[in-house]
């Protein structure tokens, strides 16, 4: 666990939101990640140079903050590959089953009063609740 540091954060919200706000203004589109990353892979040709861009800058972006000295935290991932995969298509199959992910309902969704969105966000953050409290208070694992 690590402690909570509030203008870091209020920072990261803030440039959250002045990006999220500038693609809205400027593409009229919504930064759900999940929502971009399927458009780019249908592929459509208008869409696609701002895709790109998107998708490469959540990559390229903490990378070249670690390469000017900031400390990252790194995930510890289960080792087994199998977990990563079931997991990565519980989360895709999730994304598509309630229309976008935390992303696009929480931040987005919730900003221009979608009650789906904000249904959305209480579902997943019920469920976050749940089973983290089941896999260290019932099952006693600890992360």
């Amino acid at each position: 666990m690590t402690s909570f540091t509030p203008i870091s954060a209020a920072i990261g919200g803030g440039l959250i939101g002045l990006s999220v706000a500038l693609l809205m203004l400027f593409n009229g589109r919504q930064a759900g990640i999940s929502g971009v990353l399927g458009d780019f892979l249908v592929f459509r040709r208008s869409e696609w140079p701002w895709e790109i861009a998107f998708l490469v800058g959540l990559v390229a972006a903490p990378l070249l903050l670690s390469t000017v000295g900031f400390d990252l935290p790194h995930p510890v991932l289960p080792a087994s590959w199998g977990v990563i995969a079931v997991g990565g298509l519980l989360v895709g199959y999730g994304t598509r089953w309630s229309g976008g992910c935390t992303s696009g309902h929480g931040v987005c969704g919730i900003a221009r009063f979608s009650t789906r969105s904000i249904a959305a966000t209480i579902v997943f953050m019920v469920t976050a609740i749940v089973v983290v409290t089941v896999i260290r208070h019932v099952i006693g694992v600890s992360l």
